[in-house]
């Protein structure tokens, strides 16, 4: 781990040198370094095994106001003094922006906190008990019950990455992370069609991580929920959102807090500070410096510090998330979100309330379970909200049967205005997350 820390910081600082030394005023340069694990069982058989180790170098290059960015995985002398030249060159072809440029170097100062990013048990685990995993979970959804006749695989995975980040400025920073994953996808058969139940999770470290055994009996719960599925009748009625498609939703919701989509008027949240566009229920948060989350660390891609920013709190909109770039155009600071030259999510999830899912579900007249979405759009800049889904038709506070081939539909002020219960299953597996909730009212189109 350590040595992959130092490799790292070594070529970003050869590459910000030597980028300086080919004619830019101001450069940046981040590496990241990844050791991967991968299997995939079906069945009695190990189907996949991957193995690597990826390097990779991403640099900009600042001649004055233009701007330029290139990436590479020939890490050799050589080829990093190529791309320094490359990417000086390619900045003559780019137009002058004004708010191109580094973060100040206010915001850039160093930090040195253990967010608990890095868990022992990866590295340790051999790989022989992560294939024998990969089995057991094969195992497992195929002995849960008789109506699972297939899988799509069981999948195992795990990393142990460095990222190094160096600048003109001064900035020179370091982290590191362990990433592990388990995945279950069991084929259920019904009459003449089959329903695939996936569920994966993810964490740290393997003994954070929920089960192979969880992980394996709820993917094969999920498949045996739709059998019998059915088209429902169109209406007006209750839509719960189980915590993974909830999440999705969330991912919506932040493409709207984009301060990218927000300057280029891509965004229905758009001049909207200060103005309610959820409930009191609703309050929205990005955490970069979350202990264990998968998308902690101490900077962003940029070297801004990381930090806890309150996007929408008790339903009124407070902030958005901002890169130097597009905080610059919209007149406000970094919040700390930047990624692969964009805005992202570090650690983005909607604040739980109390209670389960079952208690969500006991709780609802008449409604719909969605446990699965299908289709996408670019809602964020209508604030539309329209999906294929499948679920689970609820009536007097009970599950009654499956239903599929039915569209949800509204607008995201309807939704976060209406959301009139938020279950406390929140779980931080992934780095856009949220607990299951339930929005009091949505168009259900079926037959």
């Amino acid at each position: 781990m350590a040595d992959s820390r130092d490799e790292a910081l070594a070529i970003a600082e050869s590459a910000v040198a030597l980028i300086t030394a080919a004619g830019a005023t101001d450069a940046d340069a981040s590496v990241s370094v990844a050791d991967r694990f991968a299997c995939e069982a079906r069945d009695n058989e190990i189907t996949k095994l991957e193995r690597s180790r990826g390097r990779s170098l991403q640099v900009r290059a600042f001649v004055g106001s233009r701007r330029s960015s290139l990436v590479t995985t020939d890490l050799s002398h050589d080829g990093i003094a190529l791309l320094a030249r490359r990417v000086v060159a390619a900045a003559a072809f780019v137009g002058e922006d004004e708010y191109a440029g580094l973060p100040d170097s206010a915001e850039s100062e160093v930090c040195d906190h253990d967010l608990l990013t890095v868990a022992d048990d990866v590295a340790e685990r051999p790989d022989e008990a992560k294939l024998e995993e990969a089995l057991a979970m094969e195992r497992a959804v195929r002995q849960a019950d008789a109506r699972i006749a297939n899988s799509d695989g069981s999948r195992v995975r795990d990393s142990v990455a460095s990222r190094a980040l160096a600048n003109t400025r001064g900035f020179r920073g370091v982290t590191q992370g362990t990433q592990v994953s388990r995945a279950a996808a069991p084929v259920a058969l019904d009459g003449d069609d089959k329903r695939i139940g996936y569920y994966g999770t993810a964490a740290r470290g393997w003994s954070t991580a929920e089960s192979a055994q969880a992980v394996a009996l709820h993917a094969v719960y999920r498949a045996l929920a739709l059998i019998g599925a059915r088209k429902p009748a169109t209406m007006r009625a209750a839509v719960i959102f189980e915590r993974d498609v909830a999440a999705s939703v969330l991912g919506d919701i932040f493409s709207a807090l984009n301060a990218a989509n927000v300057v280029t008027a891509n965004s229905w949240l758009a001049d909207r500070v200060g103005q309610r566009v959820g409930n009191e229920r609703v309050t929205i948060v990005d955490d970069g410096r979350l202990p264990g989350g998968l998308g902690s660390s101490p900077f962003d891609g940029e070297g801004v510090p990381a930090r806890e920013t309150v996007a929408i709190r008790g339903g009124v909109l407070e902030m958005y998330f901002s890169d130097t770039y597009w905080g610059r155009r919209l007149g406000i600071g970094s919040t700390g979100n930047a990624s692969g030259g964009g805005v992202a999510a570090n650690n983005l999830y909607l604040v739980p309330g109390s209670g389960t899912l079952d208690d969500l579900v006991a709780s609802t007249e008449r409604g719909v379970l969605v446990v699965d979405t299908i289709g996408f759009a670019t809602e964020h800049a209508s604030g539309t909200y329209s999906r294929g889904a499948r679920g689970i038709y609820i009536e007097n506070g009970k599950p009654q049967h499956a239903i599929d081939e039915f569209t949800i539909a509204s607008t995201f002020q309807d939704m976060l205005a209406s959301i009139d219960g938020i279950a406390g299953d929140l779980r931080f597996d992934g780095t856009v997350v949220s607990p299951s909730f339930r929005v009091a009212e949505m168009t259900i189109s079926g037959t």
